[in-house]
């Protein structure tokens, strides 16, 4: 993989826990102004690929760089002072501190920037008003909120977010990705993992799919195929038909289809022939 212009870049990463081999020679390059979506079923490695480049996994084999800078030894303090911020699976508050203490654990080597509390407040409406509630009294989707209020108060350079959808109303999943564009025009660069195949296919610029730890398939939304998708989703010997994609058919593949065809300007099934 070429990563001419990357701001961030995973090369040949293996991963173990302990005799599991997570990750097999995994690699990506994320440029600035991006979101780089990962999908991928349970197990596929997707949170375990984010936790090692923000330090909390320690890499086999392979480098992570960050606009030139090799940081695969560095440990996670390090690594966010240098511009990585985790969002991660399942939010990690402090449900026993208030909104804007949790906030502040992220001020805690902070970079300078454009984040401070009162941006995140300003991102966030309802926070300010609330800002001395405990955060177990929050819904899902505002510990969601304060959890990416923490990240970007550290003012980061790639913002890494694990699962942002998981376990969330639709609305308030539809609510949380219309803030990436601000993010984005803020100077955040964002490597994005998500179950939600076809949310992740509406938001992200890149699509990297990962199967049992190793990358399967990668390219633009708009290029690749519904069949393309399933067989990288679910393996080779998949076929087309989806027959087993999971239930309700929201996080697999084949709710990608629509994302997929809208945005090489395709019709959608029962649509117009071409």
């Amino acid at each position: 993989m070429s990563a001419a212009g990357a701001l961030l870049e995973v090369d040949r990463l293996t991963v173990h826990h302990g005799q599991l081999r997570a990750l097999t020679e995994v690699s990506l390059a994320v440029r600035p102004g991006e979101v780089h979506g990962i999908i991928g079923a349970n197990g596929a490695g997707k949170s375990t690929l984010l936790r090692t480049i923000a330090g909390l996994h320690k890499a086999t084999s392979g480098r992570v760089v960050l606009d030139g800078a090799d940081v695969t030894h560095a440990p996670p303090e390090r690594r966010l002072e240098a511009g990585i911020a985790l969002v991660p699976e399942g939010r990690r508050l402090f449900p026993s501190l208030t909104v804007e203490e949790n906030l502040l654990v992220g001020r805690h080597r902070a970079r300078s920037g454009p984040f401070d509390l009162a941006a995140v407040y300003s991102l966030f409406g309802w926070m300010a008003g609330r800002r001395r509630q405990r955060a177990a009294q929050l819904s899902g989707g505002e510990q969601q909120a304060v959890a990416i209020g923490r990240a970007l108060v550290a003012n980061p350079r790639v913002l890494l977010l694990d699962e942002l959808s998981l376990g969330l109303a639709p609305i308030v999943v539809q609510r949380i990705y219309e803030l990436l564009p601000k993010l984005l025009a803020s100077g955040v660069t964002i490597l994005l993992v998500e179950q939600d195949v076809s949310q992740a296919m509406r938001a992200a610029s890149r699509i990297q799919c990962l199967l049992e730890g190793r990358t399967t398939l990668e390219g633009r939304p708009g290029e690749l195929s519904r069949e393309q998708v399933e067989r990288a989703y679910f393996g080779s010997e998949v076929s087309g038909s989806g027959a087993d994609a999971p239930a309700g058919g929201l996080t697999g593949p084949a709710a990608a289809v629509g994302a997929a065809r809208a945005a090489r300007g395709e019709p959608g099934e029962g649509g117009p022939p071409r």
